[in-house]
């Protein structure tokens, strides 16, 4: 089911970013290594739960984890 696979790339999204920190899109794509609509709908999906910043600089997006302790 769809809603499992989003759920699933939603949390190696999170760990992915909760390793690294701050990252770009493209470069947190390559670590998750999903297809990418369903890589979209999970950081969509992470981004409606307000559980992740996203930023613009520049020519880039940058993604982060929220701070949970706020």
């Amino acid at each position: 089911m769809m809603d499992g696979e989003i759920g699933i790339t939603a949390g190696a999204i999170w760990q992915a970013l909760s390793i690294t920190g701050t990252t770009t899109l493209p470069e947190l794509k390559k670590k998750v290594d999903c297809k990418t609509p369903i890589f979209d709908w999970a950081i969509g999906w992470l981004a409606r739960e307000d559980k992740i910043a996203i930023t613009r600089d520049k020519k880039s997006f940058y993604v982060r984890l929220k701070d949970t302790l706020s």
